[in-house]
């Protein structure tokens, strides 16, 4: 294979710690990636930032990098203060050594390497008040598992068992990345046996049969505070009933797509809407198109909730508001009824064509 010359310019750059290169990025998602060289380009210029401009800029929701923030505080990445209020005031970053600490690690060793490790601290002007009534997630970071603790792990009895059952279901051999993301969600997420079983027969018989995906699902479960699987089976019979109605409210008969539950999962878990303002998107979606209605059912939620409309009435009074306000404008700016009066007339000038035309 021959290797790139990168060529560049190498003035007004940030550097990026090769500790994090080497340990922390590769278990890192996209918006927390984005999340992280996004405040470290902040750092570096000593601007101020805010959790509406992170979101802004990669077109997050705020919860998303506020996910994000906790998921680097967990890894060691990052240290967020808090007023008594629990308003985020500001971030600081760490010094990284080698890698992300294990659940035990943490336990043991995670305040003293933040009181002994100096901080690099972000301008926190603008966060002030960004975030007091989202909710902080409880979910915890996936930890970057050594082979001996992964060697402990299968050794266990009842993890046998369920590495026998998870490859049944599968019906593959288990990758070493299999056993990391069930780990996660036994060790970290804290699923017992019984619930993870539970896990992944749901979505086997939901057409997912990728343990990345069902780690995903479990993240869902555990942001519910779900944790039996009688408290499991409730969740997805009222999710699925509810995506059900949806996608029949969409025109859709067949089975959800996971791209379509996923769009699903955004509206209640990130937008926070109820099924009355879903569905009345959907019925709008309908009047407007009969193709790619769920990406048009999409753009209405999302405008709807980024305009902070959280209920019918309100979206009804904000558009009588607007439709006022067109009337307003329309006594003053009407338009010619007649379509042919709006017509642009061409002008010629026939002296400068009659030369040309004697010209040839």
């Amino acid at each position: 294979m021959s290797f790139l010359n990168i060529h560049g310019e190498t003035t007004s750059n940030t550097m990026i710690s090769n500790a994090f290169i080497d340990h922390y990025m590769k278990d890192a998602n996209d918006a927390q990636l984005k999340v992280y060289l996004y405040l470290v380009r902040m750092v570096s210029a000593g601007q101020p930032v805010g959790i509406t401009d992170i979101a802004d800029k990669f077109n997050h929701t705020e919860k998303e990098v506020v996910r994000a923030l906790c998921y680097w505080e967990k890894a060691g990445v990052m240290h967020l203060e808090y007023d008594s209020a629990h308003t985020l005031t500001g971030i600081h970053f760490c010094e990284l050594n080698n890698g992300p600490l294990s659940s035990v690690e943490t336990a043991a060793t995670e305040p003293p390497r933040r009181q002994n490790h100096a901080h690099r601290e972000v301008a926190a002007q603008s966060i002030s008040g960004n975030i007091r009534h989202i909710p902080v997630p409880v979910v915890p970071a996936k930890p970057s598992y050594t082979i001996a603790e992964l060697k402990s792990f299968k050794q266990r009895e009842e993890i046998q068992q369920l590495l026998f059952i998870t490859e049944q279901y599968l019906a593959k051999p288990l990758t070493q990345t299999d056993i990391r993301s069930l780990m996660y969600i036994h060790e970290e997420l804290r699923f017992d046996t019984s619930l993870i079983d539970y896990l992944i027969q749901y979505s086997v018989e939901h057409g997912r049969n990728d343990l990345r995906h069902i780690e995903k699902i479990a993240i869902t479960w555990a942001e519910a505070d779900i944790r039996t699987t009688e408290m499991a089976q409730r969740y997805v019979r009222g999710y699925d009933d509810n995506l059900q109605t949806v996608c029949t409210a969409l025109g859709r008969t067949a089975v959800p797509s996971a791209a379509e539950a996923e769009f699903y999962r955004r509206w209640t878990n990130e937008f926070g809407f109820s099924p009355d303002i879903i569905l009345e998107a959907c019925k709008r979606a309908c009047l407007a198109t009969d193709k790619h209605r769920f990406e048009y059912t999409n753009g209405i939620l999302n405008n709807w909730h980024e305009s902070g409309l959280n209920t019918l009435a309100e979206i009804t009074r904000s558009e009588e508001n607007f439709k006022s306000s067109r009337t307003a404008l329309g006594t003053t700016n009407r338009k010619p009824k007649n379509q042919f009066n709006s017509f642009q007339q061409n002008t010629y000038d026939f002296t400068e064509l009659e030369r040309e035309l004697l010209s040839n």
